[in-house]
């Protein structure tokens, strides 16, 4: 029987594996194409990560709309989750855009007047910092699935998740650290250690919250949320890489990382059976 205490390690551990990806960036320095592939196999794990984290919220409001024809009941609460979904999805995105724009831009422009390198100061280290968001954000959906496994008494599924999760958020550092090795060469460990806990410290927060609260409105919220999250920052990176990298080697650097997605999207599938 699993205990609290060791699922609260377990959930600490399944969302600070993102910084095995990380460490990757303190690598000695590569060569600039060696650093664009590494950004395109980035943008593709980022783009298994859209449609993962689309598929697990968007599947709650078709079911709550299945359900609800099928036995004849109201359609508020379906339409309440898709109303959810809509508001999730363009802060993730709209919101997001807006925010680096206004806020993010505002200050880089400050900090660039003293150091170009500092963290707002730097396209590459904004970009970063918006893709730990955007994945921190879907981080602590996965949180909530291993809180409420537990908390449904299904403790085989939340330790296969754990499995799963912690293996999927070692891709994820590797994404969050592909734009920085590619235009700032060794990225600075603070701001490592500052990415990780916005990218991988939400699946142990989700943890907690979940053991205790099961709540479906929330899992949809979160999940679009970073869904459009993802998309904002992926096709940011993407824009940036195609302007310096033929588009062949592009979409093998992307068929990488999708396909890295979905090899370790399997741990959870196989284990869940």
């Amino acid at each position: 029987m699993l205990n609290y205490t060791a699922l609260l390690v377990l959930g600490a551990i399944a969302g600070f594996t993102i910084y095995f990806g990380l460490a990757f960036s303190k690598v000695s320095v590569m060569k600039a194409q060696s650093r664009l592939m590494m950004s395109a196999v980035a943008a593709g794990i980022l783009t298994f990560l859209i449609f993962d984290v689309l598929q697990g919220s968007w599947s709650v409001v078709e079911d709550s709309f299945i359900t609800s024809i099928s036995a004849g009941t109201s359609l508020n609460n379906p339409i309440l989750y898709l109303a959810v979904f809509m508001i999730g999805l363009s802060l993730g995105s709209i919101g997001l855009s807006a925010y680096e724009r206004v806020f993010i831009a505002s200050m880089a422009r400050k900090s660039s007047k003293h150091d170009e390198n500092t963290i707002l100061g730097n396209s590459s280290y904004r970009l970063a910092l918006m893709i730990a968001i955007g994945i921190g954000a879907h981080n602590f959906g996965e949180g909530l699935a291993i809180g409420q496994s537990y908390s449904s008494g299904a403790i085989a599924l939340a330790l296969v998740l754990v499995i799963g999760f912690g293996l999927h958020n070692s891709t994820e550092g590797f994404g969050i650290c592909g734009p920085l090795v590619r235009e700032s060469g060794t990225p600075r460990t603070s701001f490592l250690i500052l990415a990780g806990l916005i990218g991988g410290g939400p699946t142990f927060l989700g943890t907690v919250i979940g053991s205790f609260w099961v709540s479906e409105i929330a899992k949809v919220l979160f999940l679009s949320f970073a869904a459009g999250a993802l998309i904002y920052v992926t096709f940011t990176m993407y824009r940036s890489i195609a302007s310096q990298m033929s588009g062949n080697r592009i979409f093998v650097g992307l068929f990488i990382g999708v396909a890295l997605g979905f090899l370790t999207d399997l741990v959870v599938t196989i284990g869940g059976v």
